[in-house]
This record gives C-alpha cells, structure tokens and sequence, in this order.
C-alpha cells in the first residue's frame, strides 16, 4: 500500500477527503488502485484538464507530452490551495507530515 494509502484514514480523521488525479484512462486507474489496495478514488484526468489548472503538466517528459507531475495539494471547503507541493522528479514522494500539519491548522 502507497504512503498515502496508509494515512488515508488519519487525513479523513481531520475532515479531508483523499483522492487522487492521473492523466491516464479510468480502467489503468481501477487496476492500479486494486494494485496498491487503495480505498480512495483515482480520477482520470484524460484530458489533462486538471493537470493544466494546478500548473503541474509537463511539457514533455521522457517523450511523453502533457503528463501530471508528481504533486500534492490541500484544498480547503473554500477551494483556496492551502498546501502545494510539486516535483519534476517522479521517484520523490511528498513529505505527508507537511500536508497532515496544513490540515490540523485548517
């Protein structure tokens, strides 16, 4: 199970709802959700609609054109970013105790 996968249930403790967004197609999304045993929703983003609004789309990467970065919001009930974090680099992870922190202040 994914870092997040694992503290799913102390974000929801807060009053958050955990979800994810990819630009992959929806039936990728449920394999890999079934992979890592998540039990939050990954959205596909196939449009790269999303990815584009947040400022986390790739121009290209590794051939590819119009990929998510790897990035973590929190988004408050007012719709404000309260928290951004992003990387150009895919094999970093966030660092979950910065968002947790956001989300007890919130």
């Amino acid at each position: 199970m994914s870092q997040l996968g694992h503290r799913a249930s102390e974000i929801r403790a807060l009053g958050a709802d955990v979800l994810a967004v990819a630009v992959t197609a929806t039936f990728s999304q449920q394999a890999f959700a079934d992979a890592l045993g998540v039990d939050f929703p990954l959205l596909s983003d196939w449009d790269r609609e999303v990815c584009a609004a947040y400022d986390v789309r790739y121009d290209v990467w590794k051939g590819h054109r119009g990929l998510a970065k790897r990035s973590l919001f929190v988004v408050g009930r007012d719709a404000t970013v309260r928290y951004r974090w992003v990387t150009d680099d895919a094999l970093v992870l966030p660092d979950l105790d910065e968002a947790v922190a956001v989300l007890r202040e919130l």
